[in-house]
């Protein structure tokens, strides 16, 4: 691994913690932690994540699109990502139909403030030249999923005495995203070294830890 390598997730490892310490403070996920959940609030949650999953392999596939000749490989693995990913959001739909919501309300529900930034921010960052600073976009939502969905998975499950096919996309998550930040480390070689990837890397990351954390923030009830 090159030093600048090295560096990037060093900084990308601080940014990651800095998250972790916010979305503990959000009202849902205070909740969760101190057992005091409610399926509405579970409810919430699936809500509130449906279309930033949703959106997840479209912005992907946006970016793959946008990606030069000489960075092939790169373009392929992205596409790849895409393509496993496109769709989970169905999965964490079953998850809410099995708690007794509806697949029309979760299907027709708005977007919160946090939600509608966060998409704005991923697809106009898939939208540039060689938007090589998405990896460090990935870095945050697939770290989420390996190091806090299975955690936030057997929490609900246990606070909630949920069926395990309510929890699914959770608890998968938890287990594929791993996997999924073993391929960033390969993505993260194709670009590196060079300093100006490197900084736009930490600062995508940084941006989207925030917009991540203001969408768990306006998820209430």
């Amino acid at each position: 691994m090159s030093d600048t390598a090295s560096d990037i997730l060093r900084k990308l490892a601080i940014v990651f913690s800095g998250l972790e310490q916010r979305l503990e403070s959000t009202p849902l996920l205070r909740k969760l932690s101190r057992g005091k959940f409610e399926l509405a609030d579970y409810q919430a949650f699936l809500i509130g994540l449906r279309q930033q999953v949703k959106n997840g392999a479209l912005w992907m596939s946006r970016a793959a699109s946008n990606i030069s000749e000489p960075h092939l490989e790169l373009r392929s693995m992205v596409m790849r990502h895409a393509v496993t990913e496109h769709r989970d959001y169905r999965l964490l739909e079953a998850d809410y139909v099995a708690t007794g919501g509806s697949l029309e309300t979760i299907q027709g529900a708005q977007m919160n403030i946090g939600s509608e930034a966060l998409s704005a921010w991923m697809f106009h960052e898939a939208s540039l030249p060689n938007p090589f600073g998405l990896l460090g976009a990935m870095w945050i939502i697939e770290g989420l999923g390996s190091v806090k969905a299975r955690e936030w998975g057997l929490a609900v499950k246990q606070s909630l005495s949920l069926p395990p096919e309510s929890v699914r996309f959770l608890l998968y998550h938890g287990e594929n995203d791993a996997t999924h930040l073993d391929e960033f480390h390969k993505m993260l070689g194709l670009v590196l070294p060079d300093d100006r990837v490197a900084r736009r890397i930490v600062r995508t990351a940084e941006v989207t830890a925030r917009l991540y954390a203001m969408q768990i923030e306006e998820m209430t009830i």
